[in-house]
């Protein structure tokens, strides 16, 4: 046995342990314990090839301790429901669902599904300032969907042998596609700092643009983030109906207030009567509090039509309670008498401009032909920023890296029905990408040169950009011959992967091949 699989069993084990130490302590039923250790042992055993195949993850400590944490200290209930049983109504036609605050996960006895779910409990709702407006949920939702299926992409796609992706078990193609691309802009450490920061001060938001903006330039930056928020707004009133409500709403508020401010007069008196309004709640709020009666009262009254996990535990809480709330109704104060000075007046108007011009995608009939509309247009940019991550490589290793996240963006699902090699629309950039890779593999001597001729090499390897095979460095290619037609043969550690014809090209010649027929040649050196 060697040193590397030795100390893979002991790290293996003191997962386990660890594992089951913190179950002992948790009042989880026996399949719900088994089936977390099962997780846990299908991850550690994927772990390495699902890391060969994509690169840009997490290390495999930092990935299983997240998991393991989060069941710690973001778990204190999980229910698993069978198909048709009465305790399934619960959640109705979901699949899952989760409580952060109750610490709670109901879902189907599916270990794809618990992973997911202990990958949403263990994360912020909002990853996004305040100040970007509903950009601050709607991309911080997008990014952190498309985290939970990232999470469960070792267990769902890796089985310890090979690598097998089925489309129709990816909860949302468009937010995994979507998070698979920032991870292969922005890198995959930047975006955990971001979704799991505890920096308050940082705006992870401001940073994402600089960072785009620093790697693949300015203008390049101002379209795709501009492109990304559109899209995490469409992708939120698709699947999301009661925070596409809340936008109309707010879209129709904002449009009022725009055309209350044209009429000076009426919109002083508005605001004059809101602060009104709030100045006799905060009256009210302070009387409340100082009157046992009265705060007995309100206590029964708000409780009254509050369901059962959001109820108020006793008065003091209430207490607590409108004393938060008097002090935001005086910030709201605040703000008003703001707003009206004429400095601040201004600035307000075009604040409001600014969110109207954003709230105007609500005005969109056909969601889902925009959907993807924006995702075609985020996919042509982002190869365009992946020409200029082609162009600084400087060395093999660097090199080998990248053709591994070509590979693997390449077979991403862009629908249910089609990954990104076969989408039209994008086919004849990808082929300029792919011949720009091999001119610069053959510079490096990273793959071998099979023929004098660039479209000649580019047919002979091309499929070597969409195989499942493990590691790359195993596959062999072999070029036959059957009555005047040539077809090229990929093979992965000796088993056929693919037999396909080369049709694209006339007047080849035997001279224009660096490779015998039926011989088969490794691709890479």
């Amino acid at each position: 046995m060697n040193n590397d699989t030795l100390l893979d069993k002991i790290v293996k084990k003191d997962y386990n342990n660890k594992l089951e130490s913190i179950l002992e302590k948790k009042y989880f039923d026996e399949d719900v314990k088994s089936i977390l250790l099962s997780i846990l042992y299908k991850i550690e055993s994927s772990y390495k090839d699902y890391k060969y195949v994509k690169q840009n993850v997490d290390p495999k400590e930092q990935f299983i301790e997240r998991i393991i944490n989060t069941i710690q200290n973001n778990c204190d209930e999980i229910k698993l429901l069978k198909p048709s049983s009465e305790d399934s109504k619960i959640i109705g036609n979901r699949t899952f669902l989760v409580e952060k605050k109750r610490k709670r996960i109901i879902c189907h006895n599916v270990e794809r599904k618990l992973l997911y779910c202990i990958a949403k409990i263990g994360k912020k709702d909002k990853i996004i300032n305040d100040k970007y407006f509903i950009i601050s949920e709607t991309l911080s939702n997008l990014i952190n969907i498309g985290n939970n299926i990232n999470t469960v992409e070792p267990l769902r796609d890796f089985n310890g042998y090979s690598w097998t992706s089925i489309s129709r078990e990816i909860e949302s193609i468009e937010h995994n596609l979507i998070y698979q691309n920032l991870i292969l802009l922005v890198g995959n450490e930047f975006l955990n700092k971001w979704i799991y920061n505890k920096e308050i001060m940082i705006d992870y938001m401001e940073s994402f643009r600089n960072r785009i903006k620093d790697l693949y330039g300015k203008e390049i930056a101002q379209n795709y983030i501009n492109i990304l928020e559109k899209f995490s707004i469409l992708l939120e009133v698709k699947f999301n109906k009661s925070n596409k409500e809340k936008y109309k709403k707010i879209k129709k508020e904002i449009e009022k207030n725009l055309k209350e401010i044209e009429d000076n007069a009426k919109y002083i008196e508005r605001i004059t009567k809101e602060k009104r309004k709030l100045t006799k709640e905060i009256k009210y709020i302070d009387e409340t509090i100082n009157d046992k009666k009265m705060l007995q009262k309100e206590y029964e009254s708000r409780n009254e039509f509050l369901p059962l996990e959001e109820k108020i535990f006793s008065v003091r809480i209430l207490s607590k309670l409108m004393m938060e709330e008097r002090e935001e109704k005086i910030k709201q104060i605040e703000k008003l008498n703001d707003i009206l000075k004429p400095e601040k007046f201004v600035k307000y108007k075009k604040q409001l401009q600014e969110k109207e011009e954003i709230l105007k995608i609500l005005d969109i009939k056909d969601i889902e032909k925009a959907i993807n509309r924006f995702k075609l247009e985020l996919q042509k940019l982002f190869l365009i920023c992946f020409e200029t991550k082609i162009d600084k490589v400087e060395n093999k290793q660097e090199l080998i890296k990248l053709i591994y996240e070509f590979r693997y963006y390449s077979t991403l699902p862009f629908s249910y029905e089609s990954i990104i090699i076969e989408e039209k629309a994008l086919q004849e950039k990808l082929e300029y990408l792919t011949k720009k890779i091999i001119a610069k593999a053959h510079k490096y001597k990273v793959i071998q040169r099979f023929s004098k001729k660039e479209d000649i090499d580019y047919e002979l390897l091309k499929k070597i950009f969409t195989a499942k095979s493990i590691n790359l460095a195993e596959i062999e290619i072999k070029l036959t011959k059957e009555k005047d037609r040539l077809f090229v043969q990929v093979y992965d550690e000796r088993s056929l992967e693919e037999k396909y014809e080369i049709k694209n090209i006339e007047n080849i010649k035997n001279k224009d091949f660096e490779i015998r027929y039926n011989k088969k040649v490794k691709a890479f050196y």
